[in-house]
């Protein structure tokens, strides 16, 4: 959740740039390039224009231009520590951890007390999984400059990972007090407790919606915190009035179709049986990662941090790491046809920076759902543990959230249903593609019902003795950038079984859609 700010620009196009920054700042990806575009047909050499473009690439998940663009910037300003560090950006994007490490640690060496160059290096470091440097650096930008939102809002959003989660609503009420229209502040504040009915803030969000001043991407964000907020307090028309109005303003935001996405499914479905894993090259088989996986909001930080909390693994967070090996992969050779290499390179990239050598991890990837036969081909000995939830739970968990660019299915209720769908298929097939002793399924309402009996059958499936600690997890230390890193620090609890109820009338539109494929017996 993170921001960099790009460099400032040199006199001549200070105006067109800073408008370009704050359209930036304010979610406008549509303006920011428009303006910047304005901007290089002017002046090709604008080094800013081309590091704002760098940060928007990223944002609408196209690392390829996004690594051109930031290449660029470094060529114009070479002594930038910002345009250095938005390579170091692209970098991890694509899957090159240990590059992005040295590219990050050598614009370190040049950022001085610029607290503008702290903060955004501190987010480079918070990307890499090095939360105690990212404080430090955030720590030092609030300091030299409490007045800017960003910083603070930055500071606070490590502190969430972390678990210093009174610390971070603390940071968060400072940048609201600075900026009241801040929404990713308001999003992030909301998410750090439950709420009661002493101590909530809809009341203030809801004044900031009625002003009418707020930037469509702020609104959604207050919108969706609204959705949480109230729903913490039971007040569950206003929960489904609030979450609905954002996800149809963050739909008529979407610059993706979401359909590509089931298209896609469909396509895995088709390419990867079981003939083609007996007859796919040898992949790398010395090693034995865990991957957890499933649709978000479905219980798959719990499952992670379970592993985690056993003492002969470690955790890698969500790296993408995977994907973006493969894509590599398939930019060089025919599809399939290196997949020892591939697993290899995965194995390097993921455990850069992250687990001691020869160690075992977890890495909890969401959409690492869509290359299990893959993962299995490229790491014979590596376990996938698929997470799933009651349909209308995951969904309802699914709706309500706001995943800023990512799964753009979420945001309709039809949509919605129909990708939960073409899941359900493909975790079918895996069910069958797959051997038992490679993929485990696992319910989150088991865990929840028997936490004892669950986690056993987790730790017996990826080879371990059983240890008590993992029924601690939620005393673990570790940070967790997901969007579950306050929920997990609480024991198990019950609530969050059957929230879809409430709200059965106004979700009728899913349900009617998912009864398509799903028996009624399923979404009672």
């Amino acid at each position: 959740m993170k921001t960099i700010a790009p460099p400032r620009a040199p006199a001549p196009t200070i105006p067109a740039i800073e408008t370009a920054r704050r359209a930036f700042a304010g979610g406008d990806l549509a303006t920011t390039e428009r303006i910047c575009a304005e901007v290089l047909a002017r002046t090709p050499d604008e080094g800013a224009a081309w590091a704002l473009l760098t940060e928007t690439a990223l944002q609408r998940g196209r690392p390829d231009a996004a690594i051109v663009c930031a290449n660029r910037a470094v060529a114009l300003m070479p002594t930038d520590p910002i345009a250095l560090i938005l390579r170091a950006k692209c970098l991890f994007v694509s899957g090159e951890a240990r590059a992005a490490f040295e590219a990050a640690e050598a614009a370190g060496q040049i950022i001085g007390d610029a607290p503008e160059a702290q903060d955004a290096l501190g987010a480079i470091f918070g990307l890499l999984g090095l939360h105690a440097k990212a404080k430090q650096l955030f720590l030092r930008a609030a300091a030299a400059r409490p007045d800017v939102p960003q910083y603070l809002f930055n500071l606070a959003a490590t502190e969430r990972m972390t678990g210093a989660l009174q610390d971070a609503e603390a940071h968060c009420d400072l940048a609201i007090a600075r900026d009241r229209h801040y929404g990713l502040a308001h999003y992030l504040r909301s998410d750090l407790r439950i709420q009661t009915a002493e101590r909530n803030h809809i009341e203030e969000m809801e004044a900031l919606v009625g002003e009418g001043r707020l930037t469509g991407p702020s609104e959604v964000l207050l919108r969706f915190a609204l959705g949480k907020e109230c729903e913490d307090l039971d007040r569950h028309d206003r929960a489904f009035e609030h979450v609905e109005a954002g996800c149809a303003l963050q739909h008529g935001l979407l610059a993706r179709d979401s359909a590509g996405g089931i298209g896609e499914i469909d396509g895995i479905i088709r390419a990867h049986t079981r003939r083609w894993l007996d007859t796919a090259p040898a992949g790398h088989s010395g090693a034995a990662p865990v991957f957890v996986t499933g649709l978000p909001r479905t219980g798959t930080t719990l499952v992670e941090r379970i592993i985690a909390s056993h003492s002969a693994m470690h955790s890698v967070g969500e790296t993408g790491v995977f994907a973006a090996e493969m894509h590599r992969a398939m930019t060089t050779s025919p599809a399939g046809s290196d997949l020892g290499g591939i697993g290899e390179r995965y194995m390097d990239a993921a455990t850069a920076l992250r687990v001691p050598p020869d160690a075992r991890f977890v890495d909890k990837t969401l959409e690492n759902y869509l290359y299990c036969g893959l993962i299995h081909a490229a790491l014979p000995a590596a376990r996938i543990i698929l997470v799933q939830r009651h349909p209308m739970d995951a969904c309802w968990a699914i709706y309500k959230a706001h995943f800023r660019g990512k799964f753009p299915f979420s945001y309709d209720q039809i949509e919605l249903a129909d990708y939960y769908l073409a899941f359900r298929r493909l975790s079918q097939h895996w069910r069958e593609v797959l051997p038992p002793d490679v993929l485990l399924e696992v319910n989150y309402e088991d865990i929840i019902r028997d936490q004892a009996a669950a986690s056993r059958d987790i730790i017996r499936f990826i080879g371990l003795p059983w240890q008590d600690d993992v029924m601690r997890f939620h005393e673990s230390p570790a940070p967790s950038a997901t969007a579950s890193a306050v929920q997990v620090r609480r024991p198990i609890y019950t609530s969050s079984v059957g929230k879809w109820r409430p709200h059965a009338a106004r979700l009728a539109p899913l349900r009617a859609r998912l009864l398509r494929e799903i028996p009624e017996a399923e979404l009672a």
